[in-house]
């Protein structure tokens, strides 16, 4: 390639990097330190990663003191080290988060780049940095976005393996031994599921290109060495240290058989998990991928119209690589569909489908026929603006007068949809004055709605491809920015923070002695900020459930767990007693302990019981 050549690509490179790299400072920086930790699994999964700092234990993970055995360990590890550099604060547990975003839209660019592109490859990496879902899967402390992206990061190395083939053996060996160590680093994400998933995509892939026959080039006898080598120790640690637990089972049992087998049959002890209905299912992909799934009908159409093609795919690098990525993406989402599932397993598959549907927009760009694809998809989020801009502008205008309460939680209708085990659940519970908590980021997304798909349409009918697809990301930031402002104002409701900090006040205070004993009513789950922020152990009053249980069958387990009767017994003798309460068992609580308590602090429906009256 000429210089000539060379030039305007490195230049459009650089520039495209600098929008994604804006992008991500403007959605990811900036929302690092807040909101505080939430309950749940944000807290839950921080504190394993507090234990292995402070405890030097790297192999066995432990929460409020109980062996935490169902995840694998590399998310922690970051998450400890990234606390060693900037201290026990959300910040340390949002970064790591936040940089594999940023990696994962940058891999999407390069991809989409070298197999077709700089066009497709910065429109795939806006989808990466823009969507609903990548952005709301990302607020809370979960493995997903490093597991996509190195397991996304396992197959591009594979395929330029293979592409550079005898050309550069050299490269191509190096190639294949990154993607041996990245899938090793997956399995250490979440377990043997990235094994299925990126095995099943490369046998699949080399069936259908018919390069099966090059299995020599996978260095199966060394790459495989390699792999054991980084992900075996752990493995191996981790069950010798972890024995003899329930009906003398240890970390084997629990790990492989019963959190990958038992899970996905739908057997796991215990049974606390969902799956969602099947329709559901398939249509959230297109919240999770919004705006950018709009222009869904734009690349199937592209697809269908170039049907009888398909045998030629496995000839060129664009085919081999809309192969490649439609096959792990249709796993993905294939084998989710039929195992238990969570709405946010299939995140891996949000990188094949964003460089897709950016391949078949920019298709559908250069094809005549097929713009009409895309003029249906901008109008419908105009559309989709104008209904958005006026449901939050009367939002606005009906809590004008209505005075701001920072407790959002106490002015929430609770309706319960979905039973708050979907992601948004909390927002079909706004009030009128609930809303008033949420006027600027109303404000803002509500003119991000106005203004941006209609400014798009413009766009893209002048003939500015590029500028709309731009303005489209951009109102997708802007929303997200007024989301995240949106999920602080949420933060009483979602996180325990702040009735850790009435604690400490009190006992600052003195309103409550030296060596008061706090306690959870329930899993630790339901106030799990309580100990990551007080970094003590707490008891557990009827909280031997979930993923506390395996954990608490060990015989040096710690004696954390009461039953309701025994708190019952120590109420109101011995040391003071404080009980944290989530809002679910406020009745349980009240039948239980009657009059018999001090309020001495609340927050969204939760609250903080002693046993006694307050000193002063």
């Amino acid at each position: 390639m000429s210089k000539h050549t060379t030039a305007p690509i490195l230049l459009n490179t650089r520039k495209h990097v600098a929008i994604l790299v804006a992008l991500w400072l403007l959605i990811y920086a900036l929302a690092l330190a807040t909101p505080p930790l939430l309950d749940d699994a944000d807290a839950t999964h921080a504190s394993a990663a507090r234990n292995i700092l402070l405890s030097g234990d790297a192999v066995t993970l432990k929460v409020n003191g109980i062996r935490y055995l169902e995840k694998a360990p590399l998310p922690y590890w970051l998450v400890a080290a990234s606390f060693r550099i900037f201290g026990f604060h959300a910040f340390a547990v949002h970064l790591p988060q936040a940089i594999a975003v940023l990696l994962l839209a940058l891999l999407a660019y390069r991809w989409g780049r070298r197999a077709w592109d700089a066009r497709i490859g910065l429109y795939a990496g806006l989808t990466m940095l823009t969507s609903i879902g990548v952005f709301l899967f990302t607020r809370v402390f979960i493995p997903e976005v490093l597991l996509s992206l190195l397991m996304a990061g396992t197959l591009y190395a594979t395929q330029r393996a293979l592409e550079l083939g005898e050309q550069d053996k050299r490269g191509a060996r190096l190639r294949i031994y990154a993607a041996w160590v990245m899938l090793a680093l997956a399995v250490l994400t979440k377990g043997l599921i990235a094994i299925v998933f990126c095995g099943g995509a490369v046998l699949v892939y080399g069936a259908l290109t018919g390069q099966l026959r090059r299995w020599r080039e996978l260095r199966l006898v060394s790459g495989t060495a390699l792999f054991l080598l980084v992900a075996a120790p752990w493995h191996i640690l981790a069950g010798l240290r972890n024995t003899n637990a329930y009906m003398g089972h240890g970390f084997f049992w629990f790990y492989f058989v019963n959190e990958h087998f038992m899970r996905f049959l739908g057997k796991r002890i215990p049974h606390d998990y969902n799956k969602l209905p099947g329709s559901l299912f398939w249509l959230l992909h297109l919240a999770w991928l919004f705006p950018w799934s709009l222009f869904f009908p734009a690349a199937i159409a592209v697809a269908w119209l170039r049907r009888g093609r398909f045998s030629g795919l496995r000839h060129t690098y664009q085919g081999r690589s809309l192969l490649l990525l439609g096959t792990f993406a249709g796993i993905i989402l294939v084998f989710f569909s039929i195992s238990t599932n969570q709405e946010y397993y299939t995140f891996p598959a949000y990188l094949p489908l964003a460089v897709l549907t950016a391949a078949g927009l920019v298709e559908a760009e250069r094809h005549g026929r097929l713009r009409g694809w895309i003029t249906g998809a901008h109008a419908a989020f105009a559309v989709l603006g104008v209904a958005i801009a006026a449901t939050l502008a009367s939002g606005l205008w009906e809590s004008r007068h209505m005075a701001y309460v920072s407790d959002i939680g106490e002015l929430l209708a609770h309706r319960g949809v979905g039973d708050y085990t979907l992601s948004m659940s909390h927002f079909f519970d706004l009030t009128g004055p609930s809303f008033a908590a949420l006027r600027l980021p109303a404000g803002l997304a509500a003119l991000a709605f106005a203004i941006g798909p209609a400014a798009a349409w413009l766009l893209r009918r002048r003939g500015r491809a590029v500028e709309s697809t731009l303005t489209v990301a951009g109102t997708a930031a802007v929303f997200l920015v007024a989301a995240h402002i949106a999920l602080v104002r949420f933060a009483p409701l979602l996180s325990s923070y702040d009735l850790v900090q009435d604690y400490n006040h009190a006992a600052q205070q003195g309103q409550i002695e030296p060596g008061t004993q706090l306690m959870l009513y329930g899993d630790q789950a339901y106030g799990s900020t309580l100990p990551f922020y007080t970094g003590r152990t707490l008891p557990l009053v009827e909280g031997r459930t979930t993923s506390m249980w395996f954990g608490s069958t060990f015989a040096d387990a710690p004696h954390i767990f009461l039953t309701g009767d025994e708190l019952k017994q120590q109420w109101g003798t011995g040391p003071r007693k404080v009980l944290y309460v989530p809002e679910e068992k406020r009745a349980d609580v009240d039948k239980l302990l009657g009059t018999h308590k001090v309020v001495l602090a609340e927050l969204s429906g939760k609250v903080l019981l002693t046993d006694r009256a307050l000193l002063h």
